[in-house]
């Protein structure tokens, strides 16, 4: 099981999303979302980073992302952006059985929802707390149809620690949790993960599988 600390950072409430970009890229924690499960089903790969810190109210996490497609279809929160250039991030407190996933495409459309156990039994974030979760994309909010070459994105991200139940004024020492890269829809899929997922076929929906992150 992988393991990674989360620095806290107070000043980032005080920046405009896109200056907390380029801060969490000189002062978070960095770590590569890299691990190929299923390599001989989705051998391909793309170069996917996330820089992390926290202050007291919520969790900043900074994609990075360099690929051979790119693919923004889908405009909607709660749609299948994972079908799009995606990336995710799955997390739950320790004692919980319950979990909570976090979906962006590249242009920021996001798909959250709480998880009871298992991936069927779920509720979608309603429209007021998608609000909440704020969002920078260096390519902006825009919807295109796939484009093949090489292409280099940003998708920085604000999720309140309470969208996850947890409490700002009593934060955990330790979460768990997963990041991920896909793309479904995209003539290059791919499913990447940062901690292992040990399951015959792509399957994101594995809290057994969560790694540690610790809010230091």
């Amino acid at each position: 099981m992988k393991s990674l600390s989360i620095p806290y950072l107070p000043e980032l409430k005080t920046r405009s999303l896109e200056q907390v970009a380029e801060y969490l890229d000189e002062s978070g924690t960095r770590f590569s979302v890299e691990t190929l499960n299923w390599p001989k089903l989705y051998g391909y790969r793309p170069l996917t980073t996330v820089s992390a810190a926290h202050d007291k109210t919520d969790l900043y996490l900074l994609y990075q992302v360099h690929g051979n497609c790119l693919r923004a279809v889908n405009t909607q929160d709660n749609q299948n952006v994972h079908e799009d250039s995606c990336v995710e991030f799955f997390v739950k407190t320790p004692e919980s059985d319950d979990y909570f996933n976090f979906e962006f495409n590249c242009s920021g459309v996001c798909k959250a929802a709480k998880h009871y156990k298992t991936r069927e039994n779920f509720q979608y974030l309603i429209p007021a707390e998608m609000a909440e979760i704020e969002r920078w994309s260096s390519i902006g909010k825009r919807a295109f149809n796939e484009l093949n070459g090489l292409f280099s994105w940003e998708l920085c991200v604000r999720i309140p620690f309470r969208l996850m139940e947890v409490d700002p004024d009593n934060i955990p020492l330790k979460l768990m949790g997963n990041f991920y890269k896909c793309a479904d829809a995209t003539n290059q899929p791919h499913f990447v993960t940062w901690n292992p997922i040990k399951t015959e076929r792509p399957d994101f929906h594995r809290p057994e599988f969560f790694g540690e992150i610790y809010l230091v």
